[in-house]
């Protein structure tokens, strides 16, 4: 009897893992510019990954609890350790992307304002307003003369 209850979650996960790599696909395929299929590639493909090796884990545990497979613990580590990976690989993978892709000049389909390009062009503007206060006058060395430079 419990033996039918794991099979069934762990056809259940299955189920929703795949969903959800499905609509990532499509993200993928349909979303305008780089940020919006980012977001598709990343969100979903993390989701159905945490469903996906929730079933495989489980299934590990089924093995080894009801058939007595001695292996099938491994089987759930590694699933386990390939959760953890994803889980910090993904986010911090498209977050370097979304950087690169902003800082080469990429622009959001349909964005109304950008506030990192506010953000950017603002501490630009401060670096360049220290920069004329600290300017001093400089001596010319052929006639002595104090000019100003600009």
């Amino acid at each position: 009897m419990l033996g039918e209850i794991f099979e069934i979650i762990i056809y259940l996960f299955l189920a929703i893992g795949l969903f959800f790599n499905l609509l990532a696909s499509l993200g993928l395929l349909r979303f305008p510019d780089v940020y919006t299929r980012l977001h598709a590639g990343t969100k979903c493909t993390t989701f159905g990954s945490i469903f996906i090796c929730g079933s495989v884990f489980l299934l590990g545990l089924k093995m080894w609890i009801y058939d007595g497979d001695t292996n099938s613990s491994v089987l759930a580590i590694h699933t386990a350790v390939a959760l953890i990976a994803i889980l910090l690989t993904n986010p911090t993978g498209a977050h370097a992307i979304a950087r690169a892709a902003h800082k080469s000049g990429v622009k959001p389909v349909g964005a109304v304002i950008d506030e990192l390009d506010i953000k950017v062009n603002r501490n630009d503007n401060s670096k360049q307003v220290k920069l004329k206060k600290s300017k001093k006058p400089s001596k010319n060395k052929k006639t002595n003369e104090v000019k100003e430079e600009n």
